[in-house]
């Protein structure tokens, strides 16, 4: 466990992490502040975070399972301990960290009589299991098991319907949340009109990222449902004249027009981030370990710049230029000059 003394700034607006414990390789804790606050500030900013850790971050989870062997979901199958039904709920259970987006596929192929667990599947390289040792299944007698996982990554809870079901396919009720609670406290301090808060942020998460990594992500979430109304005037801007319209000569106007597009465009840009363009976990890496964390970071680089990054080849230079083009349509110049 980590703690820290909390001092309050009355100067500028700051956080940090007050205490850190990993309970286990399942459960993570962190508790933050934020201050100076004025008076009501805290709640706002509170309500808004746990709304966002608990709803908008996004979780890998298995949702699919795939078996010809298997007449229905609540049959058993001689030489396995558990029936269909409970390895299906051990499955639920399993946590997985990932940077891709969209769904992919893994396998369990075991033979007994052996311990099944989270260990025996079989998964893409960018998807990572958080807990080894996650019980799946008991087999007693020397059988084969063979089945295949569908794995997913997205948010919230989706929960099985008829429709989802199919001849050797079963769905599982997928719990995308990496978060598994989240809470903020106030605490005020000074008299009368000078009267300030401090907000407490306390973050328990399922290991597949820490209590930061959360905080972090649900702040970039909020950042990008707000930054649509930070030049709205460009979007609906008339050229009606009204009472008390001042007329602009068009060369002003249209260099107004220009800067505001030129300034917004810089700001969406930059609140961007690279683990949100589809970017292969790989090159994610590459990127960030080369302090590039926003589209705005990456197109201050050339091609010529990129390839200078460590691990970072010809080929993987191509797919960042495709992702620009087909998401962005921009592109990255040679070099500088």
């Amino acid at each position: 466990m980590v703690r820290e003394k909390v001092t309050v700034s009355t100067r500028t607006l700051q956080w940090r992490c007050v205490e850190s414990r990993v309970d286990s390789k399942r459960l993570y804790y962190g508790r933050f502040i934020l201050s100076p606050l004025m008076k009501g500030q805290a709640d706002t900013i509170g309500i808004a975070m746990r709304r966002a850790l608990l709803g908008e971050i996004e979780g890998t989870c298995i949702t699919r399972v795939k078996s010809e062997k298997i007449p229905h979901e609540y049959s058993t199958i001689r030489g396995i301990q558990e029936s269909v039904h409970e390895i299906l709920m051990n499955l639920k259970e399993i946590v997985l960290r990932s940077n891709f987006y969209g769904t992919c596929n893994a396998s369990i192929c075991v033979k007994g009589p052996v311990y099944v667990t989270a260990q025996d599947i079989i998964l893409p390289p960018y998807v990572e299991i958080i807990d080894n040792t996650q019980h799946i299944a008991s087999l007693t007698e020397p059988i084969d098991l063979c089945i295949g996982l569908q794995i997913e990554r997205n948010r919230g809870y989706v929960i099985r319907t008829k429709n989802n079901f199919q001849d050797g396919s079963y769905p599982i009720d997928a719990v995308f949340m990496p978060i598994r609670n989240a809470n903020h406290s106030i605490h005020s301090y000074g008299n009368g009109n000078e009267k300030q808060e401090i907000l407490f942020l306390e973050i328990w998460t399922n290991g597949s990222l820490t209590p930061q990594e959360a905080l972090h992500e649900a702040s970039r979430n909020l950042i990008d449902f707000f930054i649509t109304f930070l030049h709205p005037e460009e979007e609906n801007l008339h050229l009606e004249d009204t009472k008390h319209a001042i007329p602009l000569s068009p060369f002003i106007f249209h260099d107004k027009l220009a800067k505001l597009r030129k300034n917004k465009k810089k700001t969406v840009l930059k609140s961007i981030f690279i683990d949100q363009s589809e970017f292969p976990a790989r090159i994610y890496n590459c990127l960030k370990g080369s302090n590039i964390y926003t589209l705005l970071d990456l197109l201050n680089n050339s091609q010529e710049d990129l390839m200078k990054i460590k691990h970072l080849g010809l080929e993987d230079i191509k797919q960042i230029l495709s992702i620009l083009e087909k998401h962005f349509s921009i592109d990255l110049p040679k070099n500088k000059f």
